[in-house]
């Protein structure tokens, strides 16, 4: 049996800058050992050595990450302060987040090739903190989807076997990640999209807290479940991004004015690998064999015991509604794709088609929407529009928002008997592409352990969890934590990763 093509990041080397990590990459740079263009310049070569075969950008801007990476050399040299603490460090950006200087195509044909007259606030960030982004990088349509198999422009392709998914929507950042062609990376998380393609590619990804990362200039899956985060390969790294792209944004109604918890600190506190005091939950709920890879239940149990052997206490919770999460997300999601994805109707920007003065406006739109859509966002969005229809809209809509009320109770619940939460990130290791292509509902089920932190608004971390036994490929060891109590993923994630190391 032939041995599956791997191109995942190699071993630390001096000479290689595609295998450090952030936090040894800004060291040096702004100690001017090494320059921002030379590490810039090494990720932008492995991007065009590598990414052909892995389909992780679907934009790559060479010239403007150059530059970007420029002034940050030369300020240096002109002895001015470094604009953050990753000031000089490449990073990949999902292609859902706007950019003024490169398309934003949300891997759509609906929007092929256009170019936003404004950047995002998380854009708007990363190029005030000095970050130079390399590119956009891959995902499912509109962020719709567990494999970024829905994109538009081909499928991303997982750096640990290229016959597997990396998982999605953000497959493209993660993958980017595990095979060093970005040491930083920003996706996105409606239902796990952040640390479901983490767990699938060994690396590390966080969805904050609801609201404390601005979605101004995200472009919208469902605004009540949506919030960018950082990603990275370690969670030091992981922590010094997050701090950057985090706070209030005047721009986003719903951002919190809440002080952001120092989650750097939290990360090089939880370095020294101490977990004495702290209470770790096990939510019975997930306590189930026969929804596992038999592999991935082992590495679980296993990430639990090494846990303990650190000073952690595990304690079993109650969480009796997370039973229903499944069935209510994937009402409130599709509501929402509904209304948002209204706005894409062929007349003031993206697709037009039948524009040709034969054919109604509504002919326009209908024929427009069947072109520049997939077939999962139809789903969806034929989902919302029914479910939100005259007669319908108690019966489910509005039930599962009532759902989704309890599904936050058992958390607040949990909260005031543990510190943080511990659970599986996916229920098996990556599946082959189109292994579930033909399959929705077995699509959907993937996300079971991820999706109930979207409806509570509350805060998660994957970080890796080792190798599976039965398929030799990663694990993630999912982490939760209270709303604005991000810093505790930080504190425990480090010292489960010191544990490990």
């Amino acid at each position: 049996m032939t041995a599956p093509e791997r191109l995942t990041v190699g071993e630390r080397t001096d000479d290689d800058y595609t295998t450090w990590t952030a936090a040894e990459l800004v060291e040096k740079i702004h100690s001017r050992e090494i320059s921002s263009v030379e590490v810039t310049q090494a990720h932008l070569d492995r991007i065009g050595e590598i990414d052909g075969k892995i389909n992780a950008f679907l934009h790559v801007g060479a010239d403007e990450a150059i530059a970007a990476a420029t002034n940050v050399d030369e300020a240096l040299a002109a002895g001015v302060e470094p604009t953050s603490a990753l000031a000089g460090v490449p990073l990949a950006l999902k292609d859902v987040f706007t950019t003024t200087d490169a398309p934003t195509t949300c891997a759509s044909k609906m929007l092929e090739g256009y170019r936003s007259p404004y950047d995002a606030t998380v854009t708007m960030r990363l190029r005030a903190a000095g970050i130079p982004i390399l590119g956009k990088t891959n995902m499912d349509e509109f962020a719709m989807g567990s494999s970024t198999e829905n994109s538009a422009y081909g499928p991303t392709r997982n750096p640990w076997d290229l016959d597997r998914t990396p998982g999605g929507s953000g497959g493209g950042s993660s993958a980017a990640l595990a095979s060093g062609m970005a040491p930083l990376a920003i996706g996105t998380d409606t239902g796990g999209s952040i640390r479901q393609p983490a767990a699938l590619t060994n690396t590390v990804g966080v969805k904050p807290t609801y609201g404390t990362v601005s979605r101004y200039g995200l472009v919208a899956c469902a605004s009540s479940l949506d919030q960018g985060g950082p990603t990275a390969r370690t969670v030091l790294d992981t922590a010094l991004l997050h701090q950057v792209i985090a706070g209030h944004d005047a721009n986003d109604s719903t951002s919190s004015r809440r002080e952001i918890p120092d989650v750097v600190a939290a990360a090089r506190d939880g370095a020294n690998g101490d977990l004495k005091g702290t209470k770790v939950g096990v939510i019975k709920q997930f306590e189930r064999p026969e929804a596992f890879q038999p592999g991935v239940l082992e590495a679980y149990r296993s990430n639990l015991s090494q846990l303990e052997s650190q000073g952690a206490e595990l304690v079993e919770i109650d969480c009796p509604n997370f039973d229903h999460a499944l069935n209510a997300y994937y009402l409130i999601l599709p509501c929402e794709v509904s209304s948002n994805l209204a706005r894409f109707d062929g007349m003031r920007y993206g697709q037009r088609q039948g524009d040709d003065g034969t054919h109604s406006a509504d002919e326009v739109m209908s024929l427009t929407r069947a072109a520049g859509f997939g077939p999962e966002v139809k789903r969806r969005i034929m989902l919302g529009t029914y479910a939100l229809s005259v007669g319908y809209y108690d019966a489910y809509y509005l039930q599962a928002q009532r759902v989704r009320n309890l599904i936050a109770q058992d958390f607040a619940a949990a909260y005031d008997k543990v510190d943080v939460i511990a659970a599986p990130t996916t229920p098996s290791t990556a599946f082959k592409l189109g292994e579930k292509a033909e399959d929705p509902l077995a699509m959907y089920m993937f996300d079971l352990f991820t999706l109930p932190l979207n409806l509570a608004g509350v805060c998660g971390m994957s970080v890796p969890g080792g190798l599976a036994s039965d398929s030799n490929l990663p694990t993630g060891l999912q982490l939760m934590g209270p709303a604005h109590g991000d810093d505790r993923l930080y504190r425990v994630g480090a010292a489960f990763e010191a544990g490990r190391a």
